[in-house]
């Protein structure tokens, strides 16, 4: 790709690179960490005339929530009955019940390769969309209550 200056790499994250939730850590961890790379490579590589493009699908009609992909100890903590214990329930009652159509995410995929300019982030998704905006919102009411503390760790200017 170096040699031709051009390419795509399409990294599959998911709604869960962009925003966590509880039940779901170590998998957003590792899904953040390919946004954070997608975005390093977008840097480095643009360039070079190399794309990178972080594919961030929401719930898909698939078998990712039954017992064939997803695997659910055994052991149960009341302490996190209402959040992550919470998930389990969640789970089994959206599982091959999700809003997203894998064969429409695969055509979008396909046709996004020829896309001129790609985005370095590519939400697919309703609910994709849904938990990006929500995710803004609580960023932006975030940033005007703590503002003040954020920028109180600066060094002062000269005067």
């Amino acid at each position: 790709m170096r040699r031709q200056r051009s390419g795509r790499i399409l990294n599959f994250s998911s709604v869960g690179g962009y925003t966590s939730a509880a039940g779901f850590g170590i998998y957003c961890s590792t899904k953040f960490a390919v946004e954070g790379l997608t975005e390093a490579l977008a840097a480095e590589l643009g360039p070079l005339g190399i794309h990178a493009t972080a594919i961030e699908p929401g719930y898909f009609r698939t078998d990712f929530l039954d017992s064939t992909s997803l695997s659910i100890s055994p052991v149960q903590i009341a302490d996190y009955a209402d959040t992550a214990g919470a998930v389990r329930t969640k789970a089994t009652e959206i599982s091959h019940n999700q809003p997203g159509n894998p064969a429409k995410l695969a055509e979008v995929v396909v046709a996004f390769v020829e896309a001129p300019n790609p985005p370095v982030r590519l939400p697919l998704g309703s609910d994709t969309l849904a938990a990006i905006e929500a995710k803004h919102a609580a960023d932006a009411e975030l940033i005007a209550k703590w503002r003040h503390v954020s920028v109180s760790t600066d060094f002062q200017a000269a005067a």
